[in-house]
């Protein structure tokens, strides 16, 4: 292979990246840049025109994929085979090292890894040999505070005590957990990169070895390093080896899983004599949609700075819907999703994203309703999340204690020292005398056939769905369903989680309640939950669509990174929501809020549609937001905002609010209609779900709050 090949098709800054001679470089690579052909470029100049060993070589980068992707492109453009060289993710390439060198590590030889389900149970046994109340102190929250010590390089022996209450339960956890893991021979993911840190550190010889093996080290999505992974990468490179970090600060957007922007942002500190070049050519987007990518990012403090363009053209403007509420916001881009697939586009070329989980379930329920196949990219559908399926479990045995799936779902979610030896018992007595497990677990209490912990327990357990079965006839649905969520401890459970992903349950709880308070009764003269458990039972036999269907792709903006679509729909770009309200109180927060919305609008290539919502009713209750700064700081010559029957160009204001008449024609109903219902009392009509009279209305009412009425029994009547 001449140079000529290795360089073909590269732009300036490109070739000059891939060409560098400087022992150490700083790429910093825009959204659609072509990082990933300039790694691997880079790394084939390297063999062929610097005669440097593909064995001398380590690239790292985060994920499975794309290190198999590495690896195919360097092999395809080398044309032949480099299977030993080590090209891997950062933990991959610690377990490599350790599996070498496991004696100087302190491991066995056969050394396993725990999964997160299986450190999870280890962290549960250790809190059980310590006598814990897992209410108090929640076993999640308990792993991830070890994996977040682990991530910052510091063992338990690290850690000072002091005088507070919670950091010294957690760093007793934490020395039982590693005592525990030493004596069964076991790691978890985040010990890979901690041990072998260590086994550097503590062994020179080993650590001199590999500094003069890899005189040549690249990392790929460098702005999402860890503190123990920069570490060992610095250990690593030490004073010879010359370093190639590929990354975008204004991608850094997992800092709440411990990536740290600052480590891009001190590389030239750090490495001393560095070259740094911008890959500022996008080859994904349109103009316009990087005039609005750059103008949302610039806004952010203390960048490395560079600025999107691209050749490709213009494009078509923006476009900007303000709709009534998230029903109408997500019926318009159903609407929208419906006439791009008509136009002969494949529905696999446009995506939903969206700040947090629980704005999914709307979304699903309109997407359903339009017969538009979807697929929740990476995670699961509203319904079908763990939170929300024990919380339904509550529901159903609120209904019948008889229910045994939900009974075994739930009896000890939360933790409530119910064990397994104790359910098989009841299981036991269950199968000999051919009852339900409620039964047959009143049986175990009435009769003492425990001990008297695990008697206390159960029985606490049965009081406790008994006091909310009592309530169901004096609440309306949605305080059914608080009731359930708060009664149980279940969304206490979830708000001791720390992080990211004990806040989206709680939300997603919350939605549960305002789905709650929207569902109309098919029914009135019925009792409601039960009508409302099976229609969730129906929405969750609407199953996503199959792996091989063409299907709309919906995703939160973080699983965004990294993806591309034609088409690409942001909804709820509302302040409180996006930015999320969390980010206003904490310091950073705002600026990686800023990045994840850079994040989105460059994730659209042809097309991209905002979609904000002047009233929403989110996480159970009604709120009024403004649009969101990330929409007011883009320029406006690069929007067009968006009515049902016209569409205005280079608007003057984001703030729309006039009136929209739409699908009401054929129903005798428009929307802002004010209307009157015999039990509600008087109303606006915010939006409709479908045509005549089986048509489904949204009504805002003054004293019960919005309401979804079937008009063909609402006996609705205009004022």
């Amino acid at each position: 292979m001449d140079v000529t090949s290795i360089l073909h098709n590269l732009n300036a800054p490109q070739e000059q990246a891939v060409t560098s001679d400087k022992q150490h470089l700083l790429v910093l690579a825009g959204a659609g840049s072509g990082k990933t052909r300039v790694l691997v470029h880079r790394i084939a100049w390297k063999i062929q025109v610097d005669n440097v060993s593909p064995y001398g070589i380590l690239a790292v980068t985060f994920t499975n994929k794309a290190a198999r992707e590495m690896r195919e492109r360097i092999d395809e453009l080398l044309g032949m085979s480099l299977r030993g060289m080590w090209v891997g993710t950062f933990h991959g390439l610690a377990h490599r090292l350790l599996k070498s060198h496991w004696r100087d590590a302190k491991l066995p030889e056969n050394f396993q890894i725990l999964d997160s389900d299986d450190q999870l149970r280890m962290v549960k046994r250790v809190m059980r040999s310590m006598d814990l109340d897992e209410q108090r102190w929640p076993p999640k929250q308990a792993q991830w505070w070890i994996n977040g010590q682990k991530d910052e390089g510091l063992r338990s022996a690290h850690i000072q005590e002091g005088g507070d209450l919670y950091l010294a339960t957690m760093l007793r956890i934490y020395r039982g957990y590693e005592e525990t893991c030493e004596r069964l021979g076991v790691i978890d993911f985040a010990e890979l990169l901690l041990r072998a840190l260590e086994l550097w550190k503590h062994n020179p010889s080993v650590l001199e070895h590999y500094q003069q093996r890899f005189k040549h080290i690249l990392v790929d999505e460098f702005q999402d390093t860890n503190a123990v992974q920069y570490a060992w990468l610095r250990l690593l490179a030490g004073k010879v080896s010359a370093v190639t970090a590929v990354g975008d600060d204004d991608q850094s957007i997992y800092g709440w899983r411990g990536a740290k922007v600052e480590n891009i942002l001190s590389y030239e500190r750090d490495f001393p004599d560095t070259e740094t070049v911008k890959l500022e050519q996008n080859y994904r987007s349109t103009s316009n949609i990087l005039l609005a990518a750059n103008a949302v990012i610039a806004k952010n403090a203390g960048r490395l700075g560079k600025n999107l363009w691209t050749d490709a053209g213009e494009g078509e403007a923006i476009a900007l819907y303000s709709a009534f509420n998230e029903h109408d916001e997500a019926r318009y881009i159903a609407d929208r999703l419906h006439s791009w697939s008509n136009e002969g586009n494949r529905r696999e070329d446009a995506a939903i994203l969206y700040r947090s989980n629980a704005q999914s379930r709307v979304l699903e329920a309109a997407l359903l309703q339009a017969e538009i196949p979807y697929r929740i990219y990476g995670g699961q559908r509203f319904y079908e999340r763990l939170e929300i399926k024990n919380a339904l479990s509550y529901l159903r045995l609120m209904l019948n204690c008889h229910d045994d799936v939900a009974f075994e779902r739930v009896v000890n979610v939360p933790p409530r020292g119910i064990g397994e030896r104790t359910l098989e018992l009841v299981r036991e007595l269950a199968r000999d005398n051919v009852t339900s497990l409620w039964s047959a677990a009143v049986a175990m209490v009435t009769e003492k056939r425990m001990a008297a912990r695990a008697t206390n327990a159960i029985a606490a357990f049965i009081e406790l769905v008994n006091e909310m079965s009592g309530q169901l006839d004096e609440l309306p649905l949605a305080e059914q369903a608080d009731n359930a969520i708060q009664h149980s401890g279940l969304i206490s459970m979830h708000r001791r989680e720390k992080g990211e992903r004990g806040q989206a349950r709680v939300e997603n709880l919350e939605e549960l309640v305002g789905a709650c308070r929207n569902f109309e009764a098919e029914d009135r003269d019925l009792p409601v939950l039960p009508q409302f458990l099976d229609q969730v039972a129906l929405d969750a036999g609407d199953r996503q669509a199959d792996e091989d269907q063409d299907a709309v792709q919906l995703m939160t903006l973080h699983s965004a990174k990294g993806l591309e679509f034609p088409l690409v729909f942001i909804a709820g770009m509302e302040e409180n929501l996006f930015p999320h309200k969390r980010s206003l109180d904490e310091s950073g927060q705002l600026e990686e809020e800023r990045r994840l919305a850079y994040v989105g609008i460059t994730r659209a290539m042809e097309k991209l549609y905002l979609t904000f919502a002047e009233t929403r009713s989110i996480y159970g209750t009604e709120s009024f937001n403004s649009v969101s700064r990330f929409v007011r700081d883009i320029p406006k010559e690069v929007i067009e905002e968006v009515r049902i029957q016209n569409t205005i160009a280079r608007p003057t204001s984001y703030a729309a609010g006039a009136m929209r008449s739409d699908q009401g024609d054929e129903t005798g109903f428009q929307l802002g209609q004010q209307v009157n219902h015999n039990v509600y009392g008087e109303g606006v009509i915010l939006n409709f779900e479908g045509n005549g009279p089986r048509a489904r209305v949204h009504v805002s009412f003054e004293d019960v709050g919005t309401k979804i009425l079937i008009l063909a029994s609402a006996n609705l009547a205009a004022v």
